[in-house]
C-alpha cells in the first residue's frame, strides 16, 4: 500500500496542471458523501482465496472498514462478520475531493458464497453476496467487453445488465480499455459506476487501461489518470512503473493477463519492461489456458490503423507460448479471427484467437480485413466465455441478447488443435 501511495502522489503532482482531458462540470453531478459509493470488487492474483474491494466516501469521512463472513440466511448472523480496516487515501483533482478506500482479504475458502459490506459508523453499504473462484479445472464463465467509453449511463447499462442476466455467476468481467471517454473527468467515472450499479460490487472486475484513460501533461508526457489507481485495487504483480495496469490473475486454470498497450504504443522502456515481464509469467505458467487483454489491437479492424509495436513485438511472444485468446478494444467495431493471421516466419497458422469488440454507443462501420473470420459494425455487444476442461466456448451477444458469433476452441496436448464454428 505504501508503494501505491507513492505512485498516487507522483501522478497527483504531474497532473496538477490543467489538462485538456480534465474539464469537469461547474457542479459535480456525482459528489462523494458519507455513504460509500463506487464500490468495485477487483480481481485478485488468486481469486479462489482472496478478494479486494475499493470504494470512496466524502472528505468528512475518516477510516473505513470491510466486513465479511460466509453468507447466512439469518440477519442476526452478521454479528459474526470479520472486520478489516481499509487503506484510506485522500484525493483531489480540480474541483473533486474524496477519500478513497481499499481492503484486501486473504485466506478465504474456494468456491464459497460470502457476504460483505463496506463503510463505518452509521454509514455502511448494503451487504453484497460474492462467490470465490473454484479450483483449477472446474467449469466457469467470464464476461468480456470492448470499449464502453460513450453512453455509460444511457445505452451501455442495458448491455452489462443483459450480460449479468446471462451469467449472474460469472467469475469476472473484463474491460479492454477506454472504459470512459475522458479519464481525467470524475463525472464520467460517476456515470460508469452508476451504469454498472451493484454488478461492479458482486463480480470481480479486470480492467485494462486504454488511451482515453491517459492524457498529456504540461511537459507533453502521456500519463494515466490519477483516478485509475485510487478507484481500483488490482494485483500489484506487474513491472515497476506500470502498477495495476499491467498485471495477471489466475482463475480456475486460466491465466488472465492485462497489458498496458498505451505504454506499448509509445515504445521505449515501458514497452520493454512488459516484454521481459510477459516472458517470465508465460514461461512459468501452470495454467491450461491463457487469455491476454489490452486496448490497442494487434490486428486492427480499421484499415488506417496499425499498431506495429504490438504486432511485431508481442505477437511472436503469444505464438511462442501458445496464448489462446487475445481480447482487445479501441476500434469500435467487431472483428475476430486466427486462421488468416500472418505468422512472423510466414509459415503455419496462428494458435491464438484475436478478438476486437465494443460495448458502448460510439460505433464505427464494419470494415472486413484479411485476418478476420467475422466482422460487424454499429452494434453493441458483450461476450460470454466458458472454460470447461479442454474446451473454451465463446459466445458474442447483442445488446438485446441475440447470439451474434460463437465458436469453440478444443485443446489437446497443450495447444489448440480444433476450432468449431457455431455461428
Amino acid at each position: 500500500m505504501q508503494k501505491k501511495m507513492v505512485s498516487y502522489l507522483f501522478f497527483l503532482l504531474i497532473t496538477s496542471v490543467t489538462l485538456s482531458f480534465a474539464q469537469t462540470p461547474a457542479v459535480n453531478p456525482y459528489p462523494a458523501g458519507s455513504y460509500p459509493d463506487r464500490i468495485f470488487l477487483n480481481i485478485t492474483e488468486d481469486a479462489s482465496t482472496s478478494i479486494a474491494a475499493s470504494w470512496r466516501t466524502g472528505v468528512e469521512t475518516g477510516e473505513n472498514f470491510l466486513e465479511i463472513m460466509p453468507a447466512t440466511d439469518t440477519p442476526s448472523g452478521i454479528k459474526n462478520a470479520m472486520s478489516y480496516k481499509a487503506f484510506t487515501e485522500p484525493f483531489e483533482l480540480n474541483n473533486v475531493k474524496a477519500n478513497y478506500h481499499a481492503a484486501r482479504v486473504k485466506d478465504l475458502q474456494p468456491n464459497t458464497l460470502y457476504m460483505y459490506r463496506v463503510g463505518a459508523g452509521n454509514y455502511w453499504s448494503e451487504w453484497f453476496h460474492i462467490k470465490t473462484a473454484g479450483k483449477p479445472g472446474e467449469k466457469f464463465s467470464f464476461i468480456y467487453m470492448g470499449d464502453v467509453q460513450v453512453g455509460m449511463r444511457t445505452l451501455w447499462p442495458r448491455v452489462i445488465r443483459e450480460a449479468y442476466k446471462k451469467v449472474p455467476d460469472a467469475r469476472l468481467i473484463m474491460y479492454a480499455g477506454d472504459i470512459v471517454n475522458r479519464g481525467f473527468n470524475d463525472h464520467e467515472w460517476g456515470e460508469l459506476f452508476d451504469g454498472g450499479s451493484f454488478i461492479h460490487s458482486t463480480i470481480p472486475g479486470l480492467p485494462s487501461p486504454g488511451n482515453h484513460e491517459h492524457a498529456d501533461n504540461a511537459e507533453g508526457v502521456n500519463v494515466i489518470t490519477p483516478l485509475w489507481r485510487v478507484q481500483f485495487a488490482l494485483p500489484d504483480n506487474g513491472p515497476d512503473g506500470l502498477e495495476e495496469t499491467c498485471y495477471y490473475a489466475d482463475v480456475q486454470g486460466v491465466r488472465f493477463i492485462s497489458l498496458n498497450s498505451q505504454a506499448i504504443w509509445f515504445g521505449g522502456e515501458m514497452m520493454q519492461r512488459q516484454i521481459d515481464w510477459l516472458h517470465t509469467i508465460l514461461k512459468n505458467n501452470p495454467n491450461k489456458w491463457t487469455c491476454v487483454t489490452f486496448h490497442h489491437p494487434v490486428y486492427s479492424v480499421k484499415s488506417n490503423r496499425d499498431n506495429k509495436n504490438l504486432r511485431e513485438k508481442f505477437q511472436p511472444i503469444f505464438d511462442q507460448y501458445k496464448v489462446d485468446l487475445v481480447l482487445q478494444g479501441h476500434d469500435h467495431a467487431y472483428g475476430r479471427g486466427m486462421k488468416n493471421v500472418a505468422m512472423p516466419d510466414k509459415k503455419g497458422t496462428s494458435a491464438t484467437m484475436y478478438v476486437v469488440s465494443m460495448a458502448g454507443s460510439k460505433m464505427y462501420d464494419e470494415n472486413k480485413q484479411d485476418w478476420m473470420d467475422k466482422a460487424a459494425g454499429h452494434i453493441q455487444l458483450y461476450q460470454v466465455i466458458t472454460v470447461d476442461g479442454d474446451k473454451l466456448s465463446y459466445n458474442s451477444y447483442t445488446a438485446t441478447g441475440k447470439l451474434f458469433d460463437a465458436f469453440d476452441l478444443i485443446k489437446q496436448k497443450g495447444k489448440i488443435n480444433k476450432i468449431v464454428e457455431r455461428r
